[in-house]
Formats: structure tokens, C-alpha cells, sequence
């Protein structure tokens, strides 16, 4: 049950996306996923459900099975799924942004052919490999993944961490060093298939409160070979194209978040309600009326920022400066949610009963995802006092704009 709150009112065309979302998952994707978990079995039939309906194909154009609708779509579709099940919220980065729309956007039309229309269909499952063991936030400097060409094809030794999906994954965007000499310049981006060939390996990384299924794994890569088909871009571009593809990415880490905080309040309004203590429900005293006070505040603000964001997207204007303003308050929107529901729950927000322990460990995942916090103050704080241009390295979208824009 989705708790309404006053807001601005979506288009109509939007919120019967968003409507979409809540009926495919009331009637398929909830009432399914357990029974994976249960079996510890990655579950493709939803992923390629959830392709089936469209999720993952509002950024692309119709030509290779998208419904070009634009940003706003993805940020929408990216909230009602992760206020419903946070860890599904990861299928709109390696499905239908960080993956497959780098991939549009920098790819070669035979590379787009043959990658994009599988993945945003949801019949390959993709991963994007940027972080390194040590690296954090900074993956340039960081990296020691390295590609050495080979006739018709390079091979790459290394290690990557914090890769989800990338026990499952079927093709993905990773990116290692060409030449360790020159620091940023030096990167390169391939398009992986992990079940090629030899040399690829995964490795789920354990983490309490997150999905047993739906992970994120170490990868080690010993003589994998890709072919030079595969490489993105030319040699040494890969550090564009990162930065270029986690400006995207802010976009549905932001609305995920935002979705999370709606999911945390979803959950304590109704148990505020249901809850009595002293004989009227715990809603009616002021200092729980105070926590739901600003988690309503902080969650507008976020989806406002967020909803900018996709507009800014769909006009084709440099998007980084409202792209890390929106990932800051949507982080900062999901904490204290998740710390006011916990609150309001008491001692019953550690109970398997309610989900305010699962939506609080997604929400600190998605606090680093595509930038950490603390990232985000430093490209604001410098923007705003003039050092570095937010903007200055903005990238519009190469291979398509969004027709909403037109």
C-alpha cells in the first residue's frame, strides 16, 4: 500500500508507469522473490519480467526495443521499485543506465545491436566494473587492472570489487589500464562477456541485511581475453566514459534512494497509526509526529531535486551540478528515514516482521553508490565557491536525446 502524500502530481503518462510498476510487482515480482532467496537462485525469470513490461527501456529509442520516454520515466520507475523491493532498485543501473546506456552512448552501432536490446529486455544480465580493491573514490588513480593488446584481442589481469551482478552477468562495461604510465589517460572501457572463456571469476561478498540472491561480488581476472571488437571508445577514453556513465547513474541511485526513504515511511506512517500506547496511537504524540515531520520534508525536497534532474536529462543539458545535488539530499532525505522509522518501530524494526532493517542496510549501499556523501560536498562545495565548474565535464547524451526534449 503506497501512502499518499500532498506533491506535485505527475503527468499522466508517468504516473501510469509508475502504476505499472506497482502492478507487475503486486502480482508477480513479490509474491515470487522469496522462493529464489529461499533457493539461493539469482532470479532471471523477474529480471526478464520486469524487461518484458519496460522498465528498463525508457532511456532508449523504440528502433532497439526502448519506449523513448525519457529520464523522468527511469527516475520514476527507478523510485516505485525500490519503495517496493530496494534490492530490485539495482536492475535499473546495470539494466537500464550505467550498463547498457554507456554502451548506447559510446558504443559502435554493431556494439548497440548486439548488447543493448538483450539487456534493457532483460534477457542478458549486465554489471558494471569500475571499482577497484583500495580504490573507492578514486578509481583512476586506484586502478591496476591492466589490458595488454594481443593481435585481435587484449587481455586483462586484475581485480575488481563491489561488482553487483557480476556472478550472473552476461555482458557488462569494465574498465582497466592500457598504459599504466598515464594515469587517467591510460583507461580504457570493453565490453565483457564473463562467460566467454577462461580467466573470469566471482565472488559473492557476504553482507547481512542485503538480498542473499541480488549481489555484489569481488572479481579476479587472470589472462581473460576480450576481443578488440569489444573495446568502447578509443584507447584511452575510458576515464570519460566512466564519469560520463556515473553522471547517469546518479540519476537512478538518486531516485532509488528517494524510493527507500518513501518505503521507510510507507511502513511507519501505517505502524503510527496501528500502534497504541496509552490508549491512542502512537501518531498522535508530538515527538513521532515530529520524526514523520521530517521525513515528509526531506523526501520532497530529494524527489524534487531528482525530478530536475531527469527533466535536466531529457533537455540534453549538462547535468552533473543537479546530479550531485540530487544524489547529496537524496542520501541525506534516506538516513534519517531509515533512522526515524527505526524510532518509531522501536525494538520491532530489527523483527524479520517488518522490512526497516533491509531498507536501512540498501540505503547505506546506495549513500556510496555512484559517488559517496562525501564526494558530492566537495563537487558542490567547489562549484558553488567558484574553484571547479560542476558542469565543466558534462557530457549530453551522444548517441540519442530523449524525444521529450524535442
Amino acid at each position: 500500500m503506497r501512502v499518499l502524500l500532498p506533491a506535485t502530481p505527475l503527468p499522466d503518462h508517468l504516473a501510469a508507469v509508475r502504476d505499472t510498476v506497482t502492478r507487475l510487482f503486486a502480482a508477480r515480482i513479490v509474491p515470487e522473490i522469496g522462493g529464489f532467496e529461499a533457493r539461493g537462485e539469482f532470479p532471471r525469470p523477474l529480471v526478464r519480467a520486469m524487461g518484458e513490461a519496460g522498465l528498463f527501456g525508457a532511456a532508449f529509442p523504440e528502433s532497439i526495443g526502448g519506449s523513448d520516454m525519457g529520464f523522468m520515466a527511469v527516475a520514476v520507475i527507478a523510485e516505485e521499485i525500490s519503495r517496493i523491493r530496494p534490492d530490485l532498485g539495482y536492475c535499473m543501473n546495470l539494466q537500464a543506465m550505467t550498463c547498457p546506456f554507456t554502451i548506447l552512448n559510446w558504443g559502435t552501432e554493431e556494439q548497440i545491436a548486439r548488447f543493448v536490446p538483450a539487456l534493457i529486455g532483460g534477457e542478458r544480465i549486465g554489471m558494471f566494473a569500475l571499482t577497484e580493491p583500495g580504490g573507492g573514490s578514486d578509481p583512476a588513480g586506484a586502478m591496476r587492472t591492466t589490458a595488454r593488446r594481443e593481435g585481435d584481442r587484449y587481455i586483462l589481469d586484475g581485480s575488481k570489487q563491489w561488482i553487483t551482478f557480476s556472478h550472473e552477468a552476461d555482458a557488462g562495461v569494465l574498465f582497466a589500464k592500457t598504459d599504466a604510465s598515464a594515469g587517467h589517460k591510460g583507461i580504457t572501457a570493453f565490453i565483457v562477456e564473463p562467460k566467454s572463456g577462461p580467466g573470469y571469476r566471482a565472488d559473492k561478498i557476504p553482507m547481512r541485511n542485503l538480498s542473499p540472491v541480488l549481489s555484489s561480488c569481488s572479481v579476479f581476472l587472470d589472462g581473460f581475453a576480450v576481443p578488440a571488437a569489444n573495446r568502447l571508445g578509443a584507447e584511452g577514453e575510458g576515464f570519460r566514459i566512466a564519469m560520463n556513465a556515473l553522471e547517469y547513474g546518479r540519476l537512478t541511485v538518486s531516485a532509488r534512494l528517494v524510493g527507500a526513504a518513501q518505503g521507510c515511511l510507507d511502513h511507519a506512517l501505517l505502524y503510527a497509526r496501528e500502534r497504541e500506547v496509552g490508549g491512542r496511537a502512537i501518531g498522535r504524540y508530538q515527538l513521532v509526529q515530529g520524526l514523520v515531520a521530517d521525513m515528509v520534508a526531506e523526501i520532497a525536497a530529494a524527489r524534487a531535486l531528482v525530478r530536475e534532474l531527469g527533466e535536466t536529462m531529457d533537455a540534453g543539458l549538462p547535468a552533473n551540478r543537479i546530479a550531485s545535488l540530487a544524489k547529496y539530499v537524496a542520501s541525506r532525505a534516506a538516513k534519517t528515514a531509515v533512522a526515524n522509522a527505526t524510532e518509531i518501530f522501536g525494538g520491532y524494526a530489527l523483527a524479520d516482521e517488518y522490512p526497516i532493517s533491509m531498507f536501512k542496510g540498501f540505503i547505506e549501499m546506495l549513500n556510496v553508490g555512484e559517488g559517496s556523501t562525501n564526494v558530492q560536498k566537495v563537487l558542490i562545495a567547489e562549484d558553488a565557491l567558484g574553484f571547479k565548474d560542476a558542469n565543466r565535464a558534462s557530457l549530453p547524451a551522444r548517441k540519442f536525446r530523449s524525444s521529450v526534449a524535442e
